[in-house]
């Protein structure tokens, strides 16, 4: 028996049971483009944090609670400031801490800051990491995550370094003492410009 596989060669019983079936697939090729393309366009712009990732795009304002009083990135423009996204349970924010520290005195006198945003929604947790760990830069609590949100954060820790006109120049998800001398160098990079 031979299967018939033109068109010309199927009969018009074939043709009217396979249109149905021809307009579903059709539909849902189109709407499975449609949802691709509505969630690849809402994703906000530059707010990327793959390993080493350059962004030119404005860096969302955020303004959150420290341990003294509050910390603003608006506040801060004319500076470049190094946002470090973190919680007490991630093992990589262990080594970036002392780091960071460093970062933060080296650096300091050619106008860069370094705002640590807890993540944490214990923020007990949060204060015996500080403890351990002493940092001599702004500490800021989002038990809420939407400074996150807002920098689409997807690793721990994630790093976002922010020239002094505002904007993204660069970012960098997770933390090995391998990264430190490729961070350093857009650091060096973004307080030179």
């Amino acid at each position: 028996m031979k299967i018939p596989l033109r068109s010309s060669e199927r009969g018009p019983l074939t043709a009217a049971i396979l249109q149905p079936y021809r307009r579903i697939f059709f539909l849902l090729v189109f709407f499975s483009l449609l949802l691709l393309a509505t969630l690849l366009l809402s994703r906000p712009a530059g707010a990327r944090t793959e390993r080493g990732a350059a962004v030119e795009t404005m860096a969302a304002d955020f303004s959150l609670p420290t341990k003294s009083g509050n910390v603003a990135l608006g506040s801060l423009r004319g500076k470049v400031v190094l946002i470090d996204f973190w919680a007490s349970w991630c093992g990589p924010c262990r080594q970036s801490f002392p780091w960071l520290r460093s970062m933060a005195s080296k650096h300091a006198p050619e106008g860069f800051v370094v705002v640590a945003i807890n993540l944490d929604k214990d923020r007990e947790a949060a204060n015996e990491f500080l403890r351990d760990f002493k940092p001599s830069f702004d500490v800021a609590f989002d038990p809420a995550g939407r400074t996150a949100e807002a920098y689409d954060v997807r690793a721990m820790p994630s790093s976002y370094l922010v020239g002094r006109d505002g904007r993204l120049v660069y970012s960098h998800a997770g933390f090995t003492l391998r990264d430190e001398e490729t961070i350093e160098n857009k650091i060096k990079e973004a307080v030179a410009k």
